[in-house]
């Protein structure tokens, strides 16, 4: 099949960046505005409301110009310095990541885990128990791996040990629940481009009373949370931001607030449940024990012989369908199809049935239409 991929006309399912709605995108279209003019002063302060409505928290927040990863390093800088230790699980790239931040600016205790692999519970209050950590720190939805952490056991046991809790919901925020105050999380951090589902480059972070007061002074410059924190209370940030990205971040929460929180995060529950189903049914293996799976982004192990190319390289070439693959060091192990944001179920059911092509082409073993018909049955429960 001669076909030519058509990044304007395709079916888009990675992991984050996720699909943009076109009133997202027609809100970055407008003559440009002054970062100090009233109306963008009113477009912060609805960025603000908003942005508390997502993290469903009271708490300050700040809207950083950077990706995800400027939270979290914004996060460790503030909260950590030299003699200050962090605990931090890395059971795949994105903790790993969160590990590596908390060592730049303070001292760190990693407890590591095969990636797929949930942390040890009893692991984690041994340390607490032991040592004077400072900030947990770890990473809610492991996208690299399709798992996600227990969040609410760890939140308790941060707090029975009086440590500020750090948590990157860059993937769980906004398609899996994440109260923010209910838990008692100090730093919750997300990323624009994944449940959100407005362009990247921007990270949202909502910020404790208790973490403010445990800041450092003058760690750093651009990153200071405090500084953005206090800016945005009055509709302003400290310097000159993304002004169209913050304009598509408001359009995409408007969305998201239309369609209402709860709603979202139910579909995109059932849509991963619907992913999951046709994984079983096509006789192919979750990558995380199904417990921790996420509802998010479905990891799946390629089946014996079977490589990358045969199964993503067709899917885009063949069938205008983008889906993720594996992060070194395990790439080429399995594939990623990403269900977050504004994914609805005529996506997933398309997908499927692609894979099923494909993998029928690459010699897989299964009985014709049974993904398919496994997505059906849960959108008839749906």
């Amino acid at each position: 099949m001669n076909v030519v991929f058509d990044p304007q006309d395709n079916i888009f399912l990675l992991a984050g960046p996720v699909k943009i709605h076109p009133r997202v995108l027609k809100a970055m279209n407008t003559p440009s505005i002054g970062h100090r003019s009233p109306e963008f002063t009113e477009v912060n302060k609805e960025l603000r409301e908003l942005t508390q409505y997502l993290f469903q928290t009271k708490n300050d927040v700040a809207i950083l110009s950077g990706s995800g990863t400027a939270g979290m390093d914004a996060a460790m800088a503030n909260l950590l310095d030299k003699g200050e230790k962090a605990l931090t699980i890395n059971n795949g790239k994105f903790g790993e990541r969160m590990g590596q931040l908390a060592k730049i600016y303070g001292e760190c205790i990693e407890l590591k885990y095969p990636w797929g692999s949930p942390p040890d519970l009893g692991e984690i209050e041994e340390v607490l128990s032991k040592e004077d950590i400072k900030v947990v720190a770890f990473t809610h939805n492991e996208t690299s791996t399709g798992l996600t952490n227990p969040l609410p056991e760890i939140a308790k046991l941060a707090h029975k040990y009086d440590a500020l809790l750090v948590v990157d919901g860059i993937t769980s925020v906004g398609g899996i629940d994440v109260p923010v105050d209910k838990l008692g999380i100090d730093i919750c951090i997300t990323g624009s481009q994944k449940c959100i589902a407005a362009p990247a480059g921007l990270a949202l972070l909502s910020v404790s009373e208790r973490a403010l007061e445990a800041m450092h002074e003058k760690k750093t410059y651009y990153l200071d949370l405090k500084k953005h924190v206090e800016k945005l209370r009055d509709g302003q940030t400290p310097y000159t931001p993304a002004v169209h990205l913050h304009l598509a971040l408001l359009e995409a929460l408007r969305i998201l607030k239309e369609e209402g929180l709860e709603n979202r995060i139910k579909r995109t529950a059932k849509i991963a449940e619907a992913c999951r189903s046709a994984v079983d049914a096509l006789n192919l293996e979750l990558l995380p024990d199904r417990k921790y799976a996420s509802n998010t982004v479905t990891a799946i192990k390629y089946p014996p012989g079977i490589e990358d190319k045969d199964i993503r390289g067709r899917l885009k070439k063949e069938y205008g369908i983008v889906i993720a693959g594996s992060q070194a060091p395990h790439k080429g192990e399995f594939f990623r199809i990403g269900h977050m944001g504004l994914v609805q179920f005529r996506e997933i059911l398309a997908a499927i049935a692609c894979l099923e092509v494909v993998l029928a082409k690459a010699g897989w073993k299964f009985e014709k239409g049974a993904g398919v018909a496994a997505v059906e049955e849960v959108m008839l429960s749906a």
